[in-house]
């Protein structure tokens, strides 16, 4: 990201926060269902849940979460993470990636939006941002997204647009943000198409959980 582009996005940071402290109201909105219910045998993915370390949740803020990793029958491995914020009215708002990637030793070497063809409805799909990172010789793909009261959006900037006119015409600023994780080993295309199958597999069942 370039300087200009970092100063941009600080300055859009400053006036959400400024914008959504002044019209504080109290928030009642909940996920669907608790996360802690989140099913670890989606299609034919089997998952096994763990968790970051407490401090990693102090510094997110998340309402509530679940994190695992799935594998399937092939061998492939996905991780997943799913938060989700009742409210982002006093500060607790949403990590990008592209922020705490590289503090942890991975360097975006690609970032793009691209779209994902969903199984249950032939003509829909959905934009995500992918990030190649690379780490030394190790490589991995991530596919993250904002989910955010009824909208897929899949650009931090929009993100917070989109979330200073809901906290005024809705009174809502919950939202969630889904990431995924794939290591490189064969190909990247390989890669991708296993990260896009389990979109396709996920997606319903995210839909039960996060409100519209």
């Amino acid at each position: 990201m370039s300087w200009k582009n970092t100063i941009i996005a600080s300055l859009i940071m400053l006036f959400t926060f400024g914008l959504l402290s002044h019209l504080s109201r109290p928030e009642e909105i909940k996920p669907n269902k608790p996360f802690s219910t989140f099913p670890v045998q989606i299609s034919d993915w089997t998952g096994k849940e763990d968790r970051f370390d407490d401090q990693v949740y102090k510094v997110l803020g998340v309402d509530d979460s679940f994190y695992a990793d799935y594998r399937n029958a092939k061998g492939e491995y996905i991780n997943l993470y799913i938060g989700f914020y009742q409210s982002q009215r006093e500060g607790d708002m949403i990590h990008s990636p592209k922020n705490c990637m590289p503090g942890g030793g991975w360097n975006i070497i690609e970032s793009k939006v691209v779209p994902v063809q969903l199984k249950a409805e032939a003509s829909k799909k959905i934009n995500v941002i992918k990030l190649v990172l690379q780490n030394g010789p190790n490589k991995q793909i991530s596919y993250y997204w904002f989910q955010s009261r009824g909208r897929i959006i899949s650009s931090e900037y929009l993100q917070k647009i989109y979330l200073v006119w809901d906290a005024i015409t809705k009174n809502r600023t919950d939202d969630c943000f889904v990431r995924l994780i794939t290591p490189v080993v064969a190909s990247e295309e390989e890669a991708t198409r296993s990260l896009e199958k389990f979109i396709q597999d996920i997606f319903p069942v995210l839909n039960e959980y996060i409100p519209s």
